[in-house]
């Protein structure tokens, strides 16, 4: 598997990715929500690709603000089902992670399921608050800088331009 940042080209290919690998729906959540009508992070947008080229897996990251600090929105992730049990969905999780240290982002954040994120430092965060529906024992976070979530807290927002 080869990972790279996401094309346009890919745009169509990938969102069949989520289609089969989600509810139906799966637009209807919050964190869909979030991401409506505001660009991803170009180089957090990652697709694993094998040696036919043929679609494996891919990520997306969003840009949303927590009061007045900016976090990374990660997601979403998946992997093709003939795929899964590799570790493609990890090794894009790390590689989301350190592009976006790379690129100066303090804070990701995700709604997931804590046990499963905890292998990648992701933590659940107290006062930090998704639009709801949104269990808040899956809002997860991962500091990239020392302190990153000290003092971070209230609702959780769009991200208000392109690259804000």
């Amino acid at each position: 598997m080869n990972l790279r940042p996401e094309r346009d080209e890919d745009w169509w290919e990938v969102e069949a990715l989520f289609d089969l690998c989600f509810a139906p729906g799966r637009e209807a959540l919050s964190s869909y929500r979030l991401r409506d009508g505001v660009p991803p992070v170009g180089p957090l947008c990652i697709v694993a690709r094998d040696a036919d080229g043929i679609l494996g897996g891919a990520i997306r990251g969003w840009p949303v603000w927590i009061g007045t600090a900016r976090a990374i929105l990660l997601g979403p992730v998946a992997v093709h089902p003939t795929r899964q049990g590799e570790g493609l969905g990890g090794w894009l999780i790390r590689a989301q992670v350190a592009e976006a240290a790379r690129q100066g982002w303090e804070r990701v954040m995700l709604v997931g399921d804590a046990p499963y994120y905890a292998r990648f430092g992701f933590e659940p965060l107290q006062g930090v608050h998704m639009p709801p529906p949104t269990n808040p024992d899956r809002v997860l976070g991962l500091g990239l800088t020392p302190g990153a979530w000290a003092g971070v807290s209230g609702e959780v927002s769009r991200a208000r331009e392109e690259g804000d």
